[in-house]
């Protein structure tokens, strides 16, 4: 399985998106601080959507189209 994710900060002015094949390691790492970069440095740790398919290269093409949608259109919860 991949999943694709997106991860929030506790007030939710920043998204995150990112591709896995094991979601609650990630969001184990997320939260733990032990991956380094955007999500340690701005507290991204909130999971608010996810989805799952069984190739990996599915996964990877709907990360690139999520992340080109609009932030309104990314974020509809707010």
């Amino acid at each position: 399985m991949y999943y694709v994710y997106f991860l929030t900060n506790w007030d939710d002015s920043v998204l995150y998106i990112g591709v896995t094949n094991n979601l609650p390691r990630r969001l184990y790492e997320h939260r733990n601080g032990l991956a380094d970069g955007f999500t340690k440095k701005y507290n991204v740790h909130k999971l608010v959507y996810y989805e799952y398919t069984n190739d990996v290269y599915s996964a990877i093409s709907r990360e690139k189209q999520l992340k080109k949608w609009t932030r309104a259109k990314r974020m509809p919860w707010l």
